[in-house]
């Protein structure tokens, strides 16, 4: 009979979360993650596998839960504005919260890794890259729709904000706040495009 594990398995993986969002991947040592977890070497690697599939359950859980207010918001905002506008708000609501480490773990966890972390790269770079692309979808909806000029680069306005939204992250782990990440998202927003009739400067 398979012995029965003696500690929580989701709390252990939420300990873990913290400790390479703290950290980063490459800088977060198995014994600081056994330490963080509440558990010996053996369960870890009995229960998650080794470090790097651990930290792709870290980063699953991450985007099912501190990270998944931007799914929402793209899926849920009748316009693209809408939701880029909503993601900049909560971005800047969740990267500063103080209940957590700051900022996003998939910009921060992966920063100044070496050549055999190149997995884990990849791996963040291809979440960043869906990010982008749902950006993407979303102004592409407002371009059919009308709502913003024909022949509007949306890649790049995409990037754009993709950028905005890593720069945010990068902020607040310097110490920025929430009211000024919210001006940052303001400003990013008076780059957004419209059809309505021009302004005087």
């Amino acid at each position: 009979m398979a012995r029965q594990r003696t500690f929580d398995r989701d709390l252990a993986l939420e300990q873990a979360l913290r400790a390479f969002w703290r950290r980063g991947y490459e800088a977060t040592s198995i014994a600081e993650l056994t330490a963080a977890m509440g558990i010996k070497p053996p369960s870890l690697y009995a229960a998650f596998g080794d470090k790097r599939r651990l930290f792709e359950e870290v980063v699953a859980r991450y985007q099912r839960t501190y990270g998944a207010f931007t799914t929402r918001a793209l899926a849920e905002e009748p316009t693209g504005r809408q939701a880029i506008e909503r993601v900049l708000r909560e971005a800047a609501a969740e990267y500063a919260d103080a209940g957590h480490p700051p900022g996003c773990m998939i910009v921060s966890s992966a920063v100044n890794c070496g050549p055999e972390s190149a997995e884990v790269e990849e791996l963040l770079r291809d979440h960043r890259k869906e990010a982008k692309a749902a950006l993407k979808r979303r102004i592409d909806d407002d371009l059919a729709a009308g709502r913003i000029p024909a022949g509007t680069d949306t890649a790049g306005l995409a990037a754009f904000y993709a950028c905005v939204i890593q720069g945010m992250s990068t902020q607040s782990r310097d110490g920025a706040g929430p009211a000024e990440l919210r001006r940052i998202a303001a400003l990013a927003m008076a780059a957004y495009p419209t059809t309505g009739p021009a302004t005087a400067t």
